[in-house]
């Protein structure tokens, strides 16, 4: 596997350490106080940018498989059995902003998959998912 590196805003650095490393418990890494932090997202190059967000921000959503979905968004392809831990840690968290509760989809289709989304404190999307056959990632 070859880790990918995203890059992406973030209106606070305190909140985003508290979701990503705290809750989600994201190894961290390097930063500059004030501007970025990095971390490791299930092995994946994370930099979360301080930006205040703009007026004019497009929210826009597409349909899979019958769910509305947010776009943009960004995630990670786990284990099921990782999926399901960190889908029971998020679960029993009341603070979690779900977009889509776990739940599995596309069953005994080509991508049949776990999945499920939250935002984090600035409002990003993010998609858990877990596929039922890991060699169908792209299948069609």
């Amino acid at each position: 596997m070859h880790p990918f590196h995203l890059a992406f805003p973030v209106t606070d650095l305190d909140e985003t350490r508290r979701f990503y490393i705290g809750k989600l418990g994201c190894e961290p890494g390097r930063e500059s106080a004030g501007k970025w932090l990095d971390f490791s997202l299930f092995g994946h190059q994370m930099s979360a940018h301080l930006h205040q967000p703009s007026d004019n921000a497009v929210t826009a959503s597409g349909a899979v498989d019958g769910d509305t979905v947010p776009i943009p968004h960004f995630g990670v392809v786990l284990d099921t059995a990782t999926f399901d831990d960190l889908a029971a840690r998020l679960s029993a968290d009341d603070s979690t902003d779900w977009i889509m509760r776990p739940k599995h989809r596309m069953r005994g289709e080509p991508g049949e998959q776990a999945t499920m989304f939250v935002r984090d404190p600035s409002g990003n999307a993010i998609e858990f998912k877990a596929f039922a056959d890991r060699a169908a990632l792209f299948a069609s």
